[in-house]
């Protein structure tokens, strides 16, 4: 196996998705099977705003929610770690130069049927929705966004989240820079 160490600048791998892709749950897990660390930015957010997410997005509105998002990225300082962000990070550009400076971007890809599966609790999971957008509106707003920002792109449907962590770490370490 080779060495994370060789991750392309600070040994991050930064997984990016729509909210139910399994980000923070595949990412704790391939933090340790990468003997890496394990960040979430949405708790980050809500650790500085002192608010749940969905509270923060209702408070403070889509673009600011996105400002607060940005401010947090812009000034993260990580290494060797496995970083879950919030699904509408790739709307701040100025985020996503700071991802891409700090690490390997992963997306993990979900179709939109898996996704509705997934997803439960639209109204109370903090998801930043634009004022009378949908859930489908806003999976086919960001999927090209995702697609852009990519390093490695890594399927989520049809797989457990044991098949997602093992398949996201081999392709990771086939990708090394």
């Amino acid at each position: 196996m080779k060495s994370m160490n060789k991750i392309k600048n600070s040994g991050n791998v930064i997984l990016i998705g729509m909210p139910g892709s399994g980000k923070s749950t595949s990412g704790v897990l391939l933090a340790k099977s990468l003997g890496l660390s394990f960040l979430d930015t949405d708790l980050l957010i809500q650790q500085q705003e002192g608010m749940l997410l969905q509270d923060i997005v209702d408070s403070a509105g889509f673009s600011d929610f996105i400002q607060i998002e940005e401010n947090i990225i812009s000034n993260l300082q990580a290494s060797n770690s496995v970083i879950s962000t919030g699904g509408s990070v790739v709307y701040g550009e100025k985020s996503m130069n700071r991802l891409k400076e700090i690490g390997t971007i992963v997306y993990l890809d979900v179709s939109f049927p898996e996704i509705m599966r997934r997803i439960q609790n639209i109204s109370t999971r903090g998801i930043a929705l634009k004022s009378g957008q949908s859930l489908e509106n806003l999976y086919e707003e960001r999927r090209p966004l995702y697609e852009r920002y990519a390093d490695i792109t890594v399927s989520g449907d049809n797989k457990t989240i044991e098949e997602l962590v093992t398949e996201t770490a081999e392709k990771i370490q086939n990708n090394i820079f």
